[in-house]
């Protein structure tokens, strides 16, 4: 990975972190888009420290607002540097409903949204580093959403229904949507796009619903749950091997391609949430 330049969202934390360390071990150039300032520089300082890789830049951005990412796109973007790896890898779930500063339900912003918009505006820069590739986080929770599990193209808001975990599951199946239309626009000898589950991991995920049973479940699945370098590995695999040269839209789980839902699979529906996505963005 050395002379490879790898952004990676969420790095101040969690799996995010634990792949920063692992790909600075490995060499790789580092930039981290983290939303605070404090935990992005503390983050800095232990991924140097555990890796002896000093190579490490900082961008700051809060993925559920669309102007951040615009200007820290923007802000990479006139740095000038090549970009070969981008690992989307930022999530956060709800219990309540919210929404962001532009009108966006929070769950789906935060996790789709934002880096819907963050690749698409830095996927020229790949194009001209390549090979490059997009890995993005996903989770087996894609599996379960409202409904039939589909897309809920006609509330996307949740405006007349609402469940945190299930707005989860659908920012998940965004997640993947995504990766395959992705995948499919893309010429894969110069930018791949793949998606993983990185597995039940004791993160600070979750760490901003503090009330009701969020506390008392996390408590009782944590014993249980992979470490955050587990959780990590499969990431830090596609972004780095060279098994998988060439290979995109695939979902791995463990190194390993998995099968994904029927609703996962749905090409009509990557193709509209595609179209959705730039309206909600000011794409296209």
């Amino acid at each position: 990975m050395r002379g490879r330049v790898c952004l990676v969202t969420g790095a101040s934390n969690g799996i995010g972190k634990a792949a920063a360390i692992s790909l600075a071990k490995k060499g790789a150039s580092l930039v981290l888009l983290c939303r605070d300032r404090d935990l992005g520089e503390n983050a800095m300082a232990e991924i140097s420290l555990r890796s002896g890789n000093e190579d490490i830049d900082l961008l700051l951005a809060d993925l559920g607002s669309l102007r951040h990412v615009r200007e820290v796109a923007g802000t990479f973007l006139e740095s000038g540097r090549p970009l070969h790896v981008l690992v989307n890898n930022a999530g956060a779930i709800h219990m309540d409903r919210g929404l962001t500063e532009d009108d966006i339900e929070t769950t789906f912003a935060v996790n789709h949204l934002g880096h819907f918009l963050l690749t698409n505006m830095l996927l020229d820069r790949m194009r001209e580093s390549a090979p490059a590739r997009i890995v993005n986080v996903s989770s087996e929770a894609h599996k379960i959403g409202y409904g039939d599990g589909r897309m809920a193209f006609d509330d996307l808001m949740g405006e007349r229904q609402y469940s945190g975990w299930k707005a989860y599951g659908q920012a998940k199946l965004a997640n993947i949507l995504f990766t395959r239309e992705l995948a499919r626009r893309l010429n894969p000898a110069e930018v791949t796009a793949n998606a993983l589950h990185p597995g039940v991991v004791a993160s600070r995920f979750g760490r901003n619903n503090r009330k009701g049973w969020m506390p008392y479940l996390q408590a009782l699945y944590r014993p249980f749950c992979r470490s955050n370098e587990k959780g990590a590995d499969t990431a830090v695999w596609l972004a780095a091997t060279p098994e998988i040269e060439g290979v995109t839209g695939k979902y791995f789980k463990d190194r390993k391609i998995r099968t994904l839902a029927p609703q996962a699979l749905n090409d009509d529906d990557a193709a509209r949430l595609w179209r959705v996505s730039e309206e909600l963005a000011g794409l296209g």
